[in-house]
């Protein structure tokens, strides 16, 4: 039997998948387990009904990504039934955003049937054994963790109180929101993960669960219909690769964004020399990032006519280290997982900022994906019905030249590329151990209340330049991502990191 590492959102998550290593599954198994986990045990931060991303890459085979995210839905309604059943909300966090929920914030859930498909072609175990830790964790009720009382301290009313099965789970006797270490109890979602663990991830989309979920936003007023579901399919991706230092690295390709930013990033950190995190390298990096982000907030946006070219000419001038050529130009949970066999798996599920409403008698949460008003700034329902959404997800697996193998990726909405280029940076280009280049202080390039910024944690040397205003963090936050990082070194083992700034776990399991 294989030994298995994860780092995942929460330690309640990251020991489902080392459960599910002990009972003879791979890091694809390790991973779905602690992900479907998550999914059902971080209320507010992610939920059942989310969308996202997987990278596998098996030993002595190509890596995938496979694209579970969300599409727009809305097939067979009339013109006139668009534009309806949501409300526009302020969110006091990170600083205050507007975003949309309810009902017609909805948009097609892919990540369930994309765990399906990784099962089917990369796991070692039965559907249901993934499955049954999630069963397990919500039916024994469970402690709500730091990450999702933060998040929910914020997002309690606002989006999950217009609900009142929502409102019920979140909120104590006395109506005061749930903290942490609190229990919390999701009425009727074991017996829907049952359903889902004995029929498989097509009860979702073809079958009784998809009907209640099709039905439940209909009749609040949203586009998702019961044929959105049963065509929604994963899509297999052939993977970004690119070098960095003695190290090959993996991510998602279009049409999501998040990949070929994290690349065209590394690649232009490597055209650079970085020794240390001296005030240059400081500003070296935040020049990247701003060059890069300026880019994808111009040619990669969600109405671009062709986004794999466009990411293509993002990656070439990289490539050249043209940083002149590209200046013209919440909730989220990963999990990584490395076994002995050198099999990596990488996965990001994002439910957006939470619908903040569950389906009735299920216990299942939606997203609210079509509602991100950053991803959609055309418009709310503007995209055609099956259009996959845009994304800044990048799980990522990268293989060394002596045999190492390293899963890695973040949640953190715009901020995940730049958390995971740092951590990359640290670890092979600066040679700091996993965890210390997990634990890092980060910085991250933004418009900040119309302000061009550099929103960074203590212990980096930032001051303004270039125009942008720094603004520091008292201390080290989630707002600047999770990052969650496993490693198997083929003469030292298994490591594994989690960020500290999400308070997420670590475990291992199987036996050699």
């Amino acid at each position: 039997m294989r030994r298995v590492s994860i780092a995942s959102g929460s330690q309640l998550s990251a020991d489902a998948g080392a459960g599910v290593a002990d009972e003879g599954g791979n890091a694809v198994d390790a991973a779905v387990a602690a992900v479907m986990v998550s999914m059902c045990t971080d209320p507010g931060i992610i939920a059942p009904g989310a969308g996202g991303f997987i990278t596998v890459w098996p030993d002595g085979e190509d890596p995938v990504v496979i694209d579970a995210y969300a599409e727009m839905p809305g097939r067979g309604l009339p013109p006139e039934r668009f534009g309806e059943g949501g409300r526009e909300v302020w969110l006091e966090y990170g600083g205050g955003m507007h975003t949309i929920v309810g009902h017609g914030s909805v948009a097609v859930p892919g990540a369930i049937a994309g765990f399906g498909v990784a099962i089917e072609r990369y796991g070692r175990l039965p559907w249901s054994e993934v499955i049954a830790p999630a069963i397990e964790a919500v039916e024994a009720g469970f402690p709500l963790s730091g990450a999702a009382a933060e998040y929910l301290a914020y997002a309690h009313d606002v989006i999950f109180g217009w609900d009142p099965e929502s409102r019920r789970v979140v909120h104590d006797a006395d109506g005061h929101p749930l903290g942490a270490g609190d229990m919390v109890r999701i009425p009727n979602l074991a017996d829907t993960l049952r359903l889902i663990a004995d029929e498989g991830p097509q009860v979702m989309y073809t079958g009784e669960l998809g009907t209640e979920i099709a039905a439940a936003v209909q009749d609040g007023g949203g586009v998702l219909t019961r044929e959105d579901l049963a065509s929604y399919e994963p899509v297999i991706r052939r993977p970004i690769r690119i070098d960095l230092d003695e190290w090959e690295v993996v991510t998602n390709p279009p049409p999501a964004v998040g990949g070929a930013c994290l690349a065209a990033m590394l690649l232009l950190i490597e055209d650079h020399p970085f020794g240390e995190w001296s005030v240059a390298e400081v500003e070296t990096l935040a020049r990247v990032q701003r060059a890069v982000l300026q880019f994808r907030s111009h040619r990669l946006d969600p109405d671009s006519s062709d986004r794999t070219r466009e990411a293509e000419h993002l990656l070439d001038l990289a490539k050249m280290g043209d940083l002149e050529g590209l200046m013209s130009a919440p909730s989220t949970v990963h999990t990584s997982a490395v076994d002995s066999a050198a099999v990596a798996c990488s996965i990001t599920v994002s439910a957006g900022y939470g619908s903040g409403m569950i389906v009735p008698g299920t216990g299942f949460w939606l997203n609210n994906s079509l509602g991100e008003i950053e991803l959609h700034p055309e418009g709310y329902h503007h995209h055609p019905p099956g259009a996959r959404l845009v994304s800044n997800m990048a799980p990522t697996v990268a293989r060394g030249a002596n045999g190492s193998v390293l899963a890695i990726g973040s949640p953190g909405a715009n901020r995940i590329t730049t958390a995971i280029s740092s951590v990359l940076l640290n670890f092979i280009h600066l040679g700091m151990s996993l965890s210390d280049a997990v634990a890092w202080p980060r910085l991250h390039t933004e418009v900040f209340a119309g302000v061009p910024t550099i929103a960074f944690e203590p212990g980096l040397p930032v001051h303004s330049f270039d125009g942008l205003t720094a603004r520091r963090f008292p201390d080290l936050s989630m707002y600047f991502g999770g990052v969650q990082a496993t490693l198997f070194d083929p003469v030292a083992g298994l490591y594994e990191a989690a960020d500290p700034r999400r308070t997420g776990g670590v475990a291992r399991g199987g036996t050699e």
